[in-house]
């Protein structure tokens, strides 16, 4: 079973993959699984959706700037399988 304290503390602490997050400075697989998910998914949601102080992006935007790096540094494992299934997602919104 996954622990939902292991998503929701270094997801909501800013924690990153390339280990230049806060506070801890975690890095790599030292982020439990579960909160890198969703971190990727709270990013493309950001992106697509918008903010109040935001500007929302396109699909296919927010896939490219995933995969380019442009907003922070993922699993590359993860950003794989989204981008696998980036399509079904798409689809899924329409």
């Amino acid at each position: 079973p996954i622990d939902a304290e292991e998503i929701i503390q270094p997801f909501h602490m800013c924690e990153r993959y390339d280990g230049k997050g806060y506070p801890d400075g975690l890095k790599g697989d030292d982020i439990p699984i579960g909160a890198q998910v969703v971190a990727l998914a709270d990013e493309y949601d950001r992106l697509v959706m918008g903010r109040p102080n935001k500007k929302s992006v396109s699909h296919e935007q927010a896939v490219n700037m995933i995969k380019d790096r442009e907003c922070g540094k993922f699993n590359p494992i993860l950003v794989e399988c989204f981008l696998e299934i980036s399509d079904e997602i798409k689809a899924r919104l329409q």
